[in-house]
Parts: C-alpha cells; structure tokens; sequence
C-alpha cells in the first residue's frame, strides 16, 4: 500500500462546526532505480515537477500526470515500502483513446477489457458493451512491477463531484463529454419527434448532471 502526503484546510460550518477538507495531493511510489523510473513516467507523458538531490541519502522525483490534481513521488530515502507493491487507478474519460496513446508511447499495456479488473481469468476483450460508466479498464506496469489501471469514467457516482462546479481537465475531456451529450441528445428529439432548437442548454444540461451523479435529462 502507497503511503500519502495530505494537505489539510479548515472550514467553517454556517454552524460554526469545524471541517478539516483533505485532498489527496501526492502518492509516494517505491521503485529500486530511480532513473530508470523517470524515465518510464516521462515517457508516459506525465510532467516532470521536479528532482531534489539532498546528499548521497535522499533524492525526491515528482510527477504529475495530465489533468491530474494529485501527483506521484518516488526516489532514495522516500518510502521504505517494497518496489512492485503499489496498486493504484487513473480516470480517464475515453479508455479506447487512453489505450491508444499508452501503447504509441510504447509502454506495455494490456488490452481494453470490461467488466471487473480482478477477475482476469473472466477478462474479454473490449470495452464494456453498453459503455457504462466505471466498467471499461486498461492495466500497465512500470518496470518494478508497480501496476496502473486506467478507467473510463463518464457518469459519475451521485456526491462525488459539487453538482454547483463543472469543470474539465482538458480539452479532450470536454470532447468526449460534448459527443455523448450529442449522442443523448440525437436520442431526446428521436423520442419527442422534433428538432430541439435550445440544444446548446440541453448539452449543457446533461454534461453537469453527468458529471455530478444526478438524474440526466431525457
């Protein structure tokens, strides 16, 4: 298991309780050579934040993966956990285009696959069928053996993002949201028979409830 770094911020209630919001912002990764690590996540495409050299007893790696608010730290004297043994995820919203920019970076990569990632003796190959949310995944490895799975993850669980704030990582990202709300949408006026003239506030419409968990516009 990966150790964590968390930053804290207090906030107040209306009542006047307080909160301590924690925010995921750094996983430590342990790894037998540093260098070649940093090698294999920037070939990844992750950003390089930096690489501190304290002495012959420490040395600190931090990347960040794209659109990630969380980053990943490794290096000598970091973790005392044993290289190979983090398991750990990456969302992605597309997981057909997530695959196709791991493996042209020539990182190995597993095929596309449904259904459960720990039930590899049941794997099929592809996406899942209907493209449900949370159920298409890749998995690779970096040279200790520590393993990545990557999700596709479109229609969020209810509660896990602020139904007031939508926000996207990317351009891709807002991509990929805008040709499955057009998607919906070609089905909504299917449905009702007509053209829908306000489209542009019916996309928007399904990408917030789409990203928060609520019920979609039909």
């Amino acid at each position: 298991m990966s150790q964590t770094a968390i930053s804290i911020k207090r906030q107040k209630y209306d009542g006047g309780t307080a909160r301590a919001d924690m925010k995921l912002e750094v996983a430590l990764i342990p790894v037998s050579d540093v260098d070649r690590a940093k090698e294999f996540y920037t070939r990844l495409g992750w950003r390089l934040d930096r690489d501190i050299v304290m002495g012959n007893d420490f040395r600190l790696v931090q990347f960040t993966p794209p659109g990630s608010g969380c980053s990943i730290t490794f290096g000598k004297g970091v973790t005392a956990a044993v290289p190979g043994g983090l398991r750990n995820t990456l969302i992605v919203s597309d997981i057909e285009v997530a695959h196709k920019e791991l493996v042209s970076r020539g990182i190995n990569a597993s095929e596309v696959f449904p259904g459960s990632p720990f039930s590899p003796a049941r794997r099929i190959s592809g996406p899942d069928p209907e493209r449900q949310s949370y159920l298409s995944y890749v998995t690779f490895e970096d040279p200790d053996g520590n393993m990545w799975l990557v999700q596709e993850v479109t229609l969020r669980l209810p509660g896990r993002i602020d139904p007031a704030t939508t926000t996207f990582a990317s351009a891709n990202d807002l991509a990929s949201a805008m040709r499955r709300a057009a998607a919906a949408h070609g089905k909504h006026e299917k449905r009702n028979g007509q053209h829908e003239a306000n489209w542009p506030d019916w996309y928007a419409a399904y990408m917030a409830a789409e990203q928060a968990g609520t019920e979609l516009p039909r």
